[in-house]
């Protein structure tokens, strides 16, 4: 059975009136399985966020290919976002609705039956920990409470692969903890999980696999273990500077 996710030699570039032609990804190529938290470490402009944009369909692929449970990106759009939950930092939320209303309309548009919406909705709620606060306008929510809502309007239609890009990023310790529980408890459910992070220490709790991204390239892709091994190398910190600084190098001679 293929993985969930297959990216292939995936490529996007971007045309600059100062540069000309950017290439933000540069020929990726990864496989996500199920009940695996995939993670794409690099520092801010890596290529994390783009990458996950064009396999979220936001984007559009300028090279190489990618599926999403059999569905092509580029030619499926529509079935890929319904086998798709995305959630970023800068996810926006409709101020005006309520956490409950919130749910309720993405459990709709996103195809949930009508007779289970309030089901999955409460469900969510209860999930969640948004009870005391379901029935209050989201422009009244603290930050911590706003990415709850966010998080469990991504999931309002049980869809069996989850993208988080930087869920964390604003949160205070506390509330990204609560994220991070979250976020490997679907893991535990059997999802298919892409997480992107520059948070190292994120990335050692959470990834089943880890890709190291700079410049558009992924420079090591495996477990946290045989990364260690490779490198000789025990915090993360460490091994991610080991592969950004050799390639850079590689680079310039």
């Amino acid at each position: 059975m293929n993985p969930p996710v297959i990216v292939n030699q995936l490529t996007k570039t971007f045309y600059d009136d100062s540069r000309g032609e950017v290439v933000a990804v540069n020929q990726i190529s990864f496989a996500c399985q199920a009940g695996q938290i995939f993670g794409l470490l690099g520092a801010n402009g890596a290529g994390k966020t783009t990458t996950l944009r064009m396999l979220a369909t936001i984007l559009k692929p300028t090279g190489g290919t990618a599926t999403l449970m059999g569905f092509d990106v580029s030619h499926q759009p529509e079935e890929v976002r319904r086998h798709l939950g995305f959630s970023s930092a800068t996810t926006a939320l409709y101020p005006r609705l309520t956490a409950r209303e919130t749910l309720e309309f993405f459990a709709r548009i996103n195809g949930c039956p009508p007779a289970t919406v309030n089901e999955r909705v409460n469900a969510l709620i209860s999930r969640f920990g948004i009870r005391d606060y379901a029935d209050a306008r989201v422009d009244r929510l603290s930050q911590g409470m706003k990415q709850k809502v966010a998080i469990a309007r991504t999931v309002a239609h049980d869809p069996p692969v989850l993208i988080f890009d930087e869920p964390t990023v604003g949160l205070d310790v506390l509330n990204a903890l609560e994220m991070q529980k979250v976020i490997a408890g679907f893991r535990d459910e059997g999802k298919t999980i892409l997480f992107s992070t520059h948070i190292m220490s994120e990335a050692e709790k959470l990834c089943d696999r880890i890709a190291i991204v700079d410049q558009g390239r992924i420079h090591a892709c495996d477990t946290l273990a045989n990364l260690r091994l490779a490198t000789g190398l025990r915090y993360l910190e460490d091994i991610f500077v080991h592969y950004i600084e050799r390639a850079r190098t590689t680079e310039t001679r």
